[in-house]
């Protein structure tokens, strides 16, 4: 039932890594970090309000910038597996978010009056009016 182990020769290691080696995953994983913050901050901000869109371009422009250094760096040095899916995953959502924040930019009165009305609404109904209101704001063909 019980298998036993493999004598400690025919086990596979990884061999020791050297300091520059040690270094540059250092650097990859500390890229990956930034990387990562920056994505959620302009996440974060872009949820909080529509006047803070300068921000969230800032942040989503280095994130754009984070992540395809960290693509090269990947796929150059071949480090970690896991850096490579986390940054294209990151990559797909500042993508998305460069897509909101183009349709913010463009209709920003819109969004800026929706907001403050979602934000003086105090019931369903009011909010519901809210919707209303930025529906009839928006074009409704373009052209």
């Amino acid at each position: 039932m019980n298998s036993t182990p493999e004598p400690a020769q025919q086990q596979r290691t990884k061999p020791p890594l050297s300091e520059a080696a040690k270094a540059s995953l250092a650097r990859t994983h500390t890229l990956f970090r930034m990387f990562v913050v920056s994505v959620l901050g302009a996440f974060f901000v872009y949820q909080l309000d529509v006047n803070y869109l300068w921000l969230t371009t800032i942040l989503t422009v280095a994130s754009l910038v984070l992540g395809v250094l960290l693509l090269v760096r990947s796929a150059r040095l071949r480090e970690s597996r896991l850096v490579l899916i986390g940054t294209i995953s990151g990559l797909v959502v500042s993508a998305i978010l460069v897509l909101l924040i183009v349709v913010t930019a463009v209709f920003f009165d819109e969004v800026r009056t929706y907001q403050e009305c979602v934000g003086r609404a105090l019931t369903d109904q009011a909010q519901s009016a809210c919707r209303v209101q930025l529906e009839r704001s928006l074009p409704t063909q373009l052209p």
